[in-house]
C-alpha cells in the first residue's frame, strides 16, 4: 500500500468517523443542534417534516415549531424543539437536504423567523401526517396542509 492510499484511508475513516458523531446525543443535546442557526433548524424541520412542495405545509410546520418555543414546557429555541427525542423525523438535525425543496424550506423559514404564521394553525403545538387516526379525544384538529394533520390537546370536558 502506498503512502497516499494509506493517507486516503485515513482521512476516510476520520470522515466517518466525524459523521457519525452528527446524530450522538450528550446530556440530551445533540451535537448538531450546536452547529446549526436558528433558521437552519427550522427549514429542517420544515424540510423533513411537510411536503416539500408545499409553502402552506411549511409554514404550519413552522408555526407549530415557533408555538413549542413560546410555551414554557418546551425548550426555548428553535435548535432545542426540533432537536427533541421522538418529535420530529428521524435526523432532522443531521440528515442532508437534497432536492430544491430545501430552498423553499430557506424561503419560507426567512418568513417564519421574522414573525409570519399559519393563521389556521392557531395554537396548535402539534401534527400527524394527515389520513391517519388514533383514538385519542384530546385531540382537536384545526388545519390540514402539506400533508399533515395539526391539532391541539385540549381536556375533555
Amino acid at each position: 500500500m502506498t503512502s497516499l492510499t494509506s493517507a486516503i484511508l485515513r482521512l476516510s475513516a476520520i470522515a466517518v468517523a466525524a459523521a457519525s458523531l452528527g446524530g450522538c446525543s450528550v446530556l440530551g443535546m445533540n451535537f448538531a443542534q450546536n452547529r446549526l442557526t436558528e433558521k437552519e433548524c427550522m427549514m429542517r424541520a420544515m424540510y423533513f417534516e411537510s411536503n416539500r412542495s408545499s409553502a402552506e405545509g411549511m409554514l404550519a410546520v413552522g408555526t407549530v415549531v415557533m408555538n413549542r418555543v413560546n410555551d414554557p414546557r418546551y425548550p426555548q429555541t428553535v435548535c432545542g424543539v426540533v432537536g427533541q427525542k421522538n418529535q420530529f423525523a428521524d435526523g432532522v438535525l443531521s440528515r442532508p437536504m437534497t432536492d430544491s425543496g430545501a430552498v423553499l424550506a430557506a424561503q419560507v423559514a426567512d418568513q417564519v423567523m421574522r414573525g409570519q404564521r399559519h393563521p389556521g394553525v392557531q395554537n396548535a403545538q402539534h401534527f400527524h401526517t394527515a389520513g391517519l387516526r388514533f383514538p385519542y379525544n384530546n385531540m382537536f384538529y384545526v388545519l390540514e396542509a402539506g400533508g399533515n394533520e395539526f391539532y391541539e390537546k385540549r381536556k375533555v370536558r
